[in-house]
């Protein structure tokens, strides 16, 4: 029957002394090191080592790899445009959206400079925050205009990775033009009720009023709690509400705003020539019901 060899035992003086000799030894069985004639440490060959571990150390190696892969796809497939710039701010990687967005290949863009590569930098507040990434690790986020190309709006976020610094990219144009037309759109309302003889209603897709302003609750006589969730079209004689009807319904499915002349129905039951014009208020994916502007007929 087999039996287990001794294994060689050793002072920490005596492997210091003769490292080359015990590395050797321990090729070929387990070197014992003692500290003060205790076992201290064991020096074993490599293959015995990953025998011992059952494999784990090449497993954690397997896995960090698979974690650094998945980072780099994960770069790569996201929308947004990333840039990687090192101490001298060079350009030293960029993904496909970060092509997309210069209009140049990666190939092009490596090893550029981040001012050749992004023309408008130089000329505002990023340059300095770039600056601040590279020499103090700073971090910063901001929309700034004009960096790619005039008129663009980039959101911009610069965070410090090991290789240097990183710039993540954001188109939005598109956001800034709708925060701008919702201003425009703030400011017309308040030119309208400061007119005071225009009345406005939204109305959902089922017709019921959901807010009116001052002009038209003073035009039917009646305050806000009584007019909400009415529909609109009771509002109109019995005669000319069906025509208020369909002509609601072909807004909905033209999306085509529409003027007609009708009459409201004031509290005291007289009858107020008006002309209403009436549009759709579309949402993402669907009509959210329609915006009805009210003037005196004149």
């Amino acid at each position: 029957m087999a039996t287990m060899q001794e294994p060689q035992r050793v002072s920490a003086a005596d492997f210091i002394r003769s490292f080359a000799n015990w590395r050797l030894q321990a090729a070929r069985m387990p070197v014992v090191v003692t500290h003060h004639g205790k076992d201290a440490h064991v020096l074993i060959s490599l293959d015995d080592y990953h025998r011992l571990d059952g494999g784990a150390a090449r497993d954690i190696a397997a896995r960090t790899d698979a974690l650094q892969a998945s980072h780099a796809a994960l770069v790569e497939a996201i929308r947004d445009a990333v840039i990687l710039i090192d101490p001298a701010c060079h350009v030293v990687a960029i993904n496909p959206a970060g092509c997309d967005l210069l209009e140049r290949s990666a190939a092009a863009l490596t090893g550029q400079a981040l001012a050749a590569a992004l023309p408008g930098i130089e000329t505002g507040l990023l340059a300095h925050r770039v600056n601040r990434l590279i020499d103090h690790r700073e971090r910063f986020s901001g929309e700034i205009p004009g960096v790619v190309r005039p008129g663009q709006w980039l959101r911009v976020d610069l965070f410090p990775v090991p290789v240097g610094g990183a710039i993540i990219l954001r188109d939005i144009s598109a956001a800034m033009e709708d925060h701008a037309a919702a201003d425009a759109r703030r400011a017309l309302l308040q030119a309208i009720e400061a007119d005071g003889g225009i009345g406005h209603a939204r109305i959902s897709v089922r017709e019921t009023v959901e807010s009116a302003n001052a002009a038209l609750l003073a035009m039917v006589g009646v305050d806000a709690a009584a007019i909400r969730r009415v529909r609109f079209s009771a509002l109109l004689p019995t005669g000319q509400r069906q025509r208020f009807v369909e002509t609601l319904e072909s807004v909905f499915r033209t999306g085509n705003a529409q003027r007609i002349a009708t009459e409201l129905v004031t509290r005291e039951g007289a009858a107020l020539p008006v002309s209403l014009s009436i549009a759709e208020i579309r949402g993402a994916y669907a009509s959210e019901g329609a915006m009805i502007a009210v003037t005196a007929a004149r």
